[in-house]
């Protein structure tokens, strides 16, 4: 096996994550582009009501992060939490979700190195999509490869930027329901959450069917179970960071959407257009578009740096103890502790995508990242069933970091997650994408079966 051929400093990743880069971490992992740009259409679909489905979510979310960072910490040894799903559910679920976590992350970079391109454009229409992402995309790959402090550095960074233009848009949001600004709609005032058809204006549906987007603006929030091998004094920074979520969630999320929707009436916001865009401009920003096309670079330029450490870390721990001799190759760690050849070739996948991107239309890279997103509801599930049996072992009744009500606790999140499957089954973008990802799972299933057969033979 190859951790036997290697020297045991050799396997360790560096703990050179600080708390501050974790904390970054948490917060760049909950706010992305599905905010800036898709807000609009979230409230297009609710109304008012999307931040109840905001606020479920996000409490659905912590309960999830609640239950990884009791599992985390009951093993730090554990590479990522697909170690874990090894331990509790077996070395087949553990196979299904460690491929098709790093495919998930594999697809949302091809997306993101995509969007950098048109977000380039906006100010250099000339300039080919394909060129400006893979560009980033060398540079994010240089900077991961060298370190894990370098990757925590440019994360921390990104998420600053983020965070601080949604902290600009609630303090000018707050200050202009105060005067009542008069906006082109009418008067900037709270009331205008329920002035126009109450708080459920597009009824119980509508309220349902927003729980597809709100979900996959969720996704990438347990990236943080990737870092703790790579953190410093994981015992303290990791419960930190989680129990953080709620606060956090509350005010990037439900604090804009709340603010946005006092400024404009939700039927007044335009679907197809950043809500972020709307708010700058009617206080007079003319340069509105330009901050937040900058805004929008900068969070596609994070998710995908968080998912190339993500799918190299990923594809380190999978390759880590393969019988394979090309694989071994990727389960190798650099002098600095980082897993250099499975961020390469992880790079190089996406790249070459990218790249095809010239030759294919766009829409199949959003039919592979509604795929990607839906995988992403099994990897939760996994998690959690992994709770539960992990639970039920003396280690996990001895646990400094209990779930809060386990098991019953965990038992909501498999409740929501089946809730949230059923309403994928009713929009037929989603149900294809969510056929293809049951048909990517039985492949690995099937490929998982063919691989412990041979082992058993070689045995």
């Amino acid at each position: 096996m190859i951790f036997m051929s290697i020297p045991e400093p050799q396997v360790e990743l560096a703990r050179n994550l600080k708390n501050r880069h974790v904390q970054l971490i948490a917060i760049g992992g909950t706010i992305g582009t599905g905010l800036f740009l898709g807000a609009g259409k979230s409230i297009h679909l609710a109304g008012p009501a999307i931040l109840l489905a905001y606020l479920i979510t996000g409490i659905v979310c912590f309960i999830l992060m609640r239950a990884l960072g009791d599992l985390l910490l009951s093993n730090l040894q554990h590479r990522s939490f697909i170690d874990f799903i090894n331990d509790y559910l077996g070395p087949t679920a553990g196979f299904i979700a460690g491929w098709t976590y790093w495919v998930c992350w594999i697809a949302i970079a091809m997306a993101e190195v995509t969007a950098i391109g048109l977000y380039v454009r906006f100010w250099l229409p000339n300039v080919p999509q394909w060129l400006p992402g893979t560009i980033i995309l060398a540079i994010l790959l240089t900077l991961n490869s060298i370190t894990v402090l370098l990757f925590g550095e440019t994360e921390f960074w990104f998420a600053l930027i983020k965070i601080i233009a949604i902290l600009a848009l609630i303090i000018v949001g707050v200050f202009m329901m105060v005067g009542h600004v008069k906006t082109p709609v009418g008067h900037a005032d709270l009331r205008n959450l329920i002035s126009y058809g109450g708080f459920f204006p597009k009824g119980i549906r509508g309220f349902l069917l927003s729980f597809q987007m709100v979900v996959f603006s969720f996704v990438g929030i347990e990236m943080v179970g990737l870092t703790a091998s790579e953190t410093q004094n994981p015992t303290k920074v990791i419960p930190k960071a989680i129990n953080q979520i709620p606060l956090r969630i509350i005010l990037f999320y439900v604090g804009s959407l709340l603010v946005i929707m006092g400024i404009y009436p939700w039927n007044q916001v335009n679907p197809n257009e950043s809500p972020f865009v709307t708010v700058f401009d009617s206080i007079g920003i003319k340069f509105a578009a330009s901050l937040i096309n900058f805004v929008v670079l900068t969070a596609a330029a994070s998710a995908c740096n968080s998912s190339l450490f993500s799918a190299g870390r990923m594809l380190f721990s999978l390759t880590l103890k393969s019988h394979q001799p090309h694989l071994q190759k990727l389960g190798h760690l650099s002098k600095n502790h980082v897993p250099k050849n499975a961020l390469l070739f992880s790079g190089i996948v996406i790249a070459i995508a990218v790249l095809l991107n010239i030759f294919m239309p766009g829409e199949v890279f959003t039919l592979i990242s509604s795929v990607a997103t839906t995988c992403f509801i099994f990897i939760w599930g996994a998690i959690i069933i992994a709770h539960l049996r992990y639970r039920r072992t003396k280690t996990g009744q001895r646990s400094q970091f209990k779930l809060p009500a386990a098991p019953y606790s965990d038992y909501l999140v498999l409740i929501f997650l089946g809730f949230t499957f059923v309403i994928l089954l009713l929009n037929r973008s989603t149900l294809i994408a969510l056929l293809i990802a049951m048909i990517w799972l039985c492949l690995l299933a099937i490929l998982s079966h063919l691989k412990s057969k041979r082992n058993h033979h070689l045995s």
